[in-house]
């Protein structure tokens, strides 16, 4: 059930150095990431790999996977596999997450809170986190990562586009460095799904079909 790591290391790297230098303490982090709307098959996420860039910035106390209804059992064990809780919802899986994330807010033991989705109805609890004190962060994918939502994030950064400049680096000028930070990543390589029946995104897919 184990996800095949294939990103390259090199990538890897940039973006570990690019929130490692964003952090001062290490963070606590409460980490939700929204199922429906970023576990699909043209993504190729790998929750692995969030979880090493999130590890760079702060410790995780929080790691949940929101799902609907649909969601089946082999998803919610390869989930379970690479160390999150997952959150079935029968109801609206946006309602779920943005209900969890006020709570993390308001959570004197969260220092920082990571979200995992393109939706710009997110924007709201990046707003408020910040007004509480906490730090933000946005992880989401290209097509469709609202720019709102982006924009709303102390650090945002947009995994599988390739269309985007690479990270700042230290010979680079510093006109460049500013932008950099608002559109972190270039593009992840495809993660390859080693156990036939797992197929995360497919499973996904195929609860939103029903």
């Amino acid at each position: 059930m184990a996800l095949k790591r294939s990103i390259s290391l090199g990538k890897l790297q940039k973006i570990r150095s690019y929130i490692s230098s964003k952090k001062g303490d290490r963070r606590k982090v409460g980490l939700l990431i929204d199922g429906p709307n970023m576990l699909r098959k043209e993504f190729n996420i790998n929750l692995h790999e969030i979880r090493e860039i999130i590890l760079e910035y702060g410790d995780i106390k929080v790691a949940r996977v929101f799902l609907n209804q649909y969601a089946g059992d082999k998803l919610v064990e390869a989930i379970e596999n690479q160390g999150f809780e997952p959150i079935i919802t029968s109801g609206d899986v946006d309602v779920r997450m943005a209900v969890e994330a006020m709570e993390l807010i308001y959570n004197e033991s969260i220092d920082a809170l990571a979200l995992v989705t393109r939706d710009a109805d997110f924007k709201a609890v990046l707003k408020k986190a910040m007004e509480m004190g906490k730090e933000t962060i946005i992880i989401g994918a290209e097509p469709g990562f609202s720019a709102a939502l982006k924009n709303s994030a102390d650090i945002a950064i947009i995994l599988n586009q390739e269309d985007f400049e690479d990270y700042p680096d230290d010979s680079k000028e510093k006109s460049k460095e500013k932008e950099a930070e608002k559109q972190v990543g270039k593009r992840v390589d495809k993660q390859v799904i080693e156990d036939e029946s797992l197929k995360v995104s497919e499973e996904v897919s195929e609860g939103e079909k029903t």
